[in-house]
C-alpha cells in the first residue's frame, strides 16, 4: 500500500456565500474573505480569499472518503498560497507508510490540495489510526 495514491476530492467551485458564512462562524473579521474591495485594495487579487481552515478541510474529507474506518491521528500543514472565490481545488495524497500491530493500523500519507491551473497551495502530512487492519477505499 506504501506509495499508492489516494482518489482525489474535487470542489469545482469554492462559493464565496459560503466562505462569508464560515467568516462569521470563525469569527474572522478580515474583510479579504468576504469582501473583494478590500482584496483588491490589498493588491491580493479580485476576488475574496478563502479561509485556510475551509482549505484544509477539503484535504480532510478526502482522507476520511479514502480511510473512512481511520481517525485523523494529526496533520501538518503549510499553506503556500490563496484560494479564492470560485476556484476548482482538487485534494489528494498518497500513503507514504502503513505500519500494523495488535493495537491496529497507522497509516501516514503526503496530502495537497491544489487549485487548479495554480499548482499546490496546501501540503503536508497526515496521519490516521485504525483499531483493526484496514485498507483503504480507492474507489
Amino acid at each position: 500500500m506504501n506509495d499508492q495514491l489516494l482518489p482525489g476530492w474535487e470542489l469545482q467551485g469554492v462559493d464565496e456565500r459560503r466562505m462569508k458564512m464560515l467568516a462569521l462562524v470563525l469569527r474572522d473579521p478580515n474583510p479579504i474573505h468576504y469582501d473583494a474591495e478590500a482584496v483588491r485594495a490589498l493588491g491580493l487579487g479580485e476576488r475574496p480569499v478563502n479561509q485556510g481552515p475551509a482549505n484544509l478541510a477539503y484535504i480532510l474529507t478526502m482522507l476520511r472518503q479514502a480511510f473512512p474506518e481511520h481517525t485523523l491521528d494529526r496533520i501538518h500543514a503549510r499553506f503556500l498560497g490563496s484560494v479564492y472565490a470560485g476556484d476548482h481545488v482538487i485534494a489528494g495524497g498518497r500513503v507514504r507508510t502503513t505500519s500494523g500491530t495488535a493495537s491496529g493500523e497507522t497509516v501516514t500519507c503526503e496530502v495537497w490540495l491544489e487549485r487548479r491551473g495554480h499548482g499546490r497551495v496546501v501540503q503536508g502530512t497526515a496521519t490516521l489510526r485504525c483499531p483493526v487492519l484496514c485498507a483503504p477505499d480507492l474507489r
